[in-house]
């Protein structure tokens, strides 16, 4: 966990730095016939994507080593974990638009060596190549749309793009054609519909690389991609709507699948993807506060996900399965778990005064601001869409508690269906 506490360290001393208006930026010329600088650049929207990266990253490099101990093979996962970790941080720092699409590729090829971890795991390597055929694709359209938004804006700086008004975008003849191609490199990789069924196949992969690739980093890039080019794109009513549309349907789509399943990455994966849609449904809106609850609810998403992820792979470990048909009365038996898993799951399920309470309440006020002042037809149909997921969410949380830590005895008579034994307890060694 060294190495990302390191970098957390050193962007935390950057905080005063930034909140001055002044961002520390590295400059080095690559290939200028082609616009390409290695140029990285530190704002607040970096850095606060920054923070995450390291922060989640130094806890799953420690529960990575509980995870594989005495794995031959831990030192190459952690070689790859911390590849990745390097590509997400380049992503987000990338100040040059074709410096940003080489990161972005090089999160892609990290993910699938990931995911495919397990060599011997068929579902494993057929999910990495999903994944990788499914983003990498959507990779390929994104640069295309790269290319013609540097083309209308005479540059490939990031900075320099988000500086000129959002008119000179909106009102050129490429603007539609640059807008989908770029539209299709976000929503293939953070999973949005008809783009979801890569993530939960890629939950084969171990737990340690569910857990920081799909709930703090690689399925945020689409996200992150969205956020930063809002000032420059969002002006017009094809974001409004492709975003609003694609979004709502993943938001309502994730949360209703995630209770169809009894495998905890499953409905963690399902849970990710109506959080996701979440993301995307606020970045459709105009206003600042829409953009507010996006950060909010990308850390708290964050902060939840991940140790849930976790006690996944915990019980897993534990129990060897991860059914939550077999998985009964373990309360008792991980008492630390248990406490972790209810500080994570009521905080999913959005009750207060939990940090996905704020997020929440933050959702519903974007969307009744809407109503109220923009359209009302639009506004309060996506608060009834909030609503209705947020059921859901709570449904799914509550099963995730209750099943595998409350339940007194499996739901059937089957019994091959009993509750799964604790045969490897877990071991917390500081």
């Amino acid at each position: 966990a060294l190495p990302p506490l390191v970098v957390t360290v050193w962007l935390l001393g950057q905080m005063n730095t930034i909140a001055a208006g002044s961002f520390p930026a590295e400059q080095y010329v690559w290939s200028p016939q082609l616009g390409l600088d290695l140029l990285l650049r530190l704002d607040g929207l970096a850095l606060f994507f920054g923070l995450i990266i390291t922060g989640i990253g130094a806890a799953i490099a420690l529960y990575t080593g509980y995870y594989f101990a005495g794995n031959p093979r831990l030192g190459y996962f952690y070689g790859l974990l911390f590849l990745f970790m390097a590509s997400m941080l380049g992503l987000v720092w990338a100040d040059n638009l074709l410096l940003l699409f080489v990161f972005w590729e090089g999160t892609s090829l990290t993910s699938y060596l990931l995911i495919a971890f397990k060599l011997e795991d068929s579902k494993a390597l057929e999910g990495a190549r999903r994944a990788l055929i499914t983003t990498g694709l959507g990779a390929l359209a994104m640069l295309g749309g790269m290319v013609l938004l540097a083309q209308m804006a005479g540059t490939y700086t990031l900075s320099a793009i988000l500086t000129q008004p959002a008119s000179q975008f909106t009102d050129h003849a490429l603007y539609p054609a640059a807008l989908l191609l770029i539209l299709l490199g976000a929503f293939t990789k953070s999973a949005q519909f008809p783009f979801h069924f890569w993530l939960p196949g890629a939950m084969a992969a171990p737990t340690p690389a569910s857990a920081y690739l799909h709930s703090a980093t690689m399925v945020k890039a689409g996200i992150y991609l969205l956020a930063r080019l809002h000032p420059a794109l969002s002006d017009s009513p094809l974001w409004f709507w492709s975003l609003l549309s694609v979004g709502g349907i993943t938001m309502l789509l994730g949360a209703i699948t995630a209770l169809r399943h009894y495998d905890l990455k499953a409905i963690l994966a399902y849970a990710t993807v109506s959080q996701l849609g979440v993301l995307v449904f606020l970045l459709a809106l105009p206003s600042e506060k829409a953009l507010i609850a996006v950060v909010v609810g990308i850390l708290a998403h964050a902060l939840y996900k991940g140790p849930l992820f976790l006690v996944a792979g915990i019980l897993d470990h534990a129990t060897g399965t991860r059914d939550i048909r077999q998985l009964a009365g373990l309360a008792r038996a991980v008492p630390w778990v248990t406490a972790t898993a209810i500080l994570a799951g009521v905080s999913m399920a959005s009750f207060p005064p939990f940090f996905g309470f704020l997020a929440k309440e933050m959702l519903l006020e974007s969307f009744y601001q809407f109503a109220e002042k923009g359209n009302p037809i639009v506004g309060w149909l996506g608060v009834a869409a909030v609503v209705v997921s947020g059921a859901f969410f709570v449904a799914y949380s509550l099963t995730l508690l209750w099943e595998p830590f409350f339940r007194r005895q499996a739901p059937t008579n089957d019994p091959g269906n009993d509750a799964a034994p604790v045969h490897h307890p877990p071991e917390f060694v500081l």
